[in-house]
């Protein structure tokens, strides 16, 4: 090397040395993020992650080993770096990025933002953090084989969403509860109705809490109190409470069902499921359980089901049920009641499989292993640990552009499974600012819903918190506070917000109708954005599951277009019916494709599609 390209190359490291850099997620790619940020000669490093180490991640996360698990990732993977790399200043955060100690000027002090993370929401919010406090952000995400690292810098590149990312899939109601006919809608309905109304706030009210019409189908109809058939009654052990549950979840409400002769005309009916038909009188040692005498807090190793990759029976699954609500009655009772479905629950997953795997068997569905409940139901797609390596360096390297001021050499680089051309990394230009952002341009959007039935509460959840990623929404009409979160909050102000939360649109005080704007706000994210309200009467139950649309096009509010005719939508992804796309795992972060790709639901329509990464123009978003 001649002497000036030794000096550029110590100048470069000089420079390196002195920059701090901020760094959002210790997981798959985190870890080996952290890695090659040392390595390559940064010093100055904070790191943020609210996740604990689990078994699972041992494969791929290089930094943590079987004695950390239970600790936390960010503290963890610093004190593994600083092992090799003693004199780097590494400051762990075990916390949410979302926090409001995380605010715009804790993200001023950084040169640069590096984001490994796994989920949409906390991806949105660093967005927004980066853009008010003009930070350039390095965003990346894998999947599998596939991966891309992308880079957004306020007012000369698109912002992360300034191309939508589609949210996760909604199913109609009717069909989770009454006829459904995929594996997925029984994963719904066994996480979302069963495990919730078993262990979650038993109040709320679902297709459970069929009654039986007639005395003579199950004994439970002599029940004093049918609205508490739910609770534990005194005297009663767990094994007798799960042996009665099930039998009327699995057996008593199908038997209703199939009352509703009309239901079943064109459709399979289903088959009831009781205990007595199941299991036999040799089978008395399965239905005595053995939770008692195990410390284990999973059914599948109390029962001996080692390999999550198997089926099981109708009578292992049946085994599994018994078992894990026995286990969550005795061994995690302070749960009972305010339990969450969490995918690195180990016993809510067997609950959830074994639930989903009886309900398809009623509907003739084929049943699923552990293994697949575990990914449809936490929505994971496997990471590689290579794809992950990949994807870090590609992170550094676009970072080094960045902080040498050669921020027009950034690209977009997108790792393909099958290379076009024998081009594994393929670099794209990066697009400008999208002037109908409704993030960095500010565009208003337009809401479409029943002002006579909608409430706030629902607008807050599908919409606002949702769809706009907002974390404390601040709503105006005009001048009007209409809604407001936070602590700081004065006790009357609650009050006078709790009361309008479920009040129709209509019957507010200054009605919300065709032709009001409804502003967004969110202090902390520094975001700000306008709803203008259209009332709408009807909408496709399957299309439409949440009874409002919302759209970037102003136009339509003075089109005279009926309803049914109305095509307005945020964007394709918001209305396309694409299965599982908000990925939520430490496994795996989401990966952005190409236009035709990004509708891919599983990992089938991805393989399928990824020939389209060779197109000019490859679109951000989210699969």
């Amino acid at each position: 090397m001649s002497d000036s390209g030794e000096l550029n190359q110590q100048m470069y490291v000089s420079d390196v040395q002195r920059e701090k850099v901020l760094m959002v997620g210790a997981g798959g790619i985190g870890c080996e993020l952290l890695k090659t940020l040392v390595l390559t000669g940064f010093k100055h490093i904070h790191l943020i992650d609210m996740d604990t180490i689990e078994v699972s991640n041992l494969n791929r996360q290089f930094l943590f080993r079987k004695s950390h698990v239970g600790q936390s990732k960010a503290r963890v993977a610093r004190e593994a770096v600083l092992k090799f790399r003693p004199g780097v200043e590494i400051v762990a955060h075990h916390a949410n990025v979302k926090n409001q100690e995380f605010d715009i000027d804790f993200f001023k002090q950084f040169s640069v933002v590096l984001n490994g993370l796994d989920n949409l929401d906390a991806r949105r919010h660093v967005n927004r953090m980066c853009l008010a406090a003009g930070v350039p952000l390095v965003e990346s995400g894998t999947t599998g084989y596939l991966g891309q690292v992308t880079v957004h810098i306020k007012g000369q590149t698109e912002c992360y969403e300034c191309q939508p990312k589609p949210v996760p899939k909604s199913y109609p109601v009717c069909t989770i509860t009454s006829t459904p006919s995929k594996f997925i809608h029984c994963i719904v309905w066994a996480k979302d109705l069963a495990l919730a109304k078993l262990f979650g706030d038993k109040g709320q009210v679902s297709d459970l809490d069929v009654r039986p019409t007639s005395n003579e189908d199950n004994a439970v109809s002599n029940d004093p109190d049918e609205t508490q058939f739910f609770e534990v009654r005194s005297g009663e052990s767990s094994r007798a409470y799960a042996e009665r549950v099930f039998d009327r979840i699995f057996g008593q409400n199908i038997v209703t069902a199939l009352r509703n002769e009309d239901t079943w005309k064109a459709r399979r009916r289903p088959d009831p499921l009781f205990l007595n038909k199941i299991f036999f009188e040799d089978d008395a040692v399965t239905m005595n359980g053995v939770c008692s005498s195990i410390d284990n807090v999973s059914a599948t190793a109390n029962l001996g089901l080692k390999n999550p990759q198997e089926v099981w029976s109708v009578k292992e699954n049946s085994s599994v049920f018994l078992e894990s609500v026995e286990l969550f009655l005795e061994k995690r009772s302070k749960d009972v009641g305010k339990l969450v479905f969490d995918k690195d629950d180990q016993l809510a997953v067997e609950f959830v499989t074994a639930a989903a795997n009886l309900r398809a068997h009623s509907f003739g569905i084929p049943s699923q292993s552990l293994f697949e409940a575990k990914g449809m139901a936490g929505n994971i797609i496997h990471a590689i640990a290579t794809t992950n390596a990949i994807i870090a360096g590609l992170i550094v390297l676009e970072a080094l552009k960045l902080l040498s001021n050669r921020a027009k050499e950034c690209r977009m680089t997108f790792c393909v499974e099958h290379p076009s051309g024998k081009m594994l990394l393929m670099p794209v230009d990066m697009a400008e600012p999208n002037p109908r952002c409704y993030v960095c341009s500010e565009t208003p959007l337009v809401l479409e819903l029943n002002t006579a039935t909608a409430t706030m509460r629902e607008v807050v959840k599908k919409v606002v918190k949702r769809k706009l990623g907002v974390t404390d929404p601040v709503i105006m009409q005009s001048s009007t506070l209409l809604h407001e979160a936070g602590d700081d909050i004065e006790e009357d102000m609650v009050a006078y917000y709790t009361t309008l939360l479920d009040k129709k649109f209509q019957d507010y005080p200054t009605p919300i109708t065709t032709g009001v704007v409804l502003t967004i706000e969110d202090y902390h994210q520094d975001f700000r954005c306008s709803l203008h309200v259209k009332h709408r009467e009807t909408f496709d139950q399957e299309k439409e599951p949440e009874g409002m649309v919302l759209s970037g096009d102003l136009a339509s509010l003075n089109t005279t277009e009926t309803a049914a005719e109305s095509t307005s939508t945020l964007n394709a992804s918001l209305k396309a019916e694409n299965g599982h796309t908000e990925v939520e795992d430490d496994d795996v972060v989401m990966v952005e494709l190409a236009p035709k790709a990004a509708t891919a639901g599983t990992k089938r329509r991805i393989e399928e599609e990824e020939t389209q990464h060779t197109e000019k123009r490859l679109r951000v978003m989210e699969v």
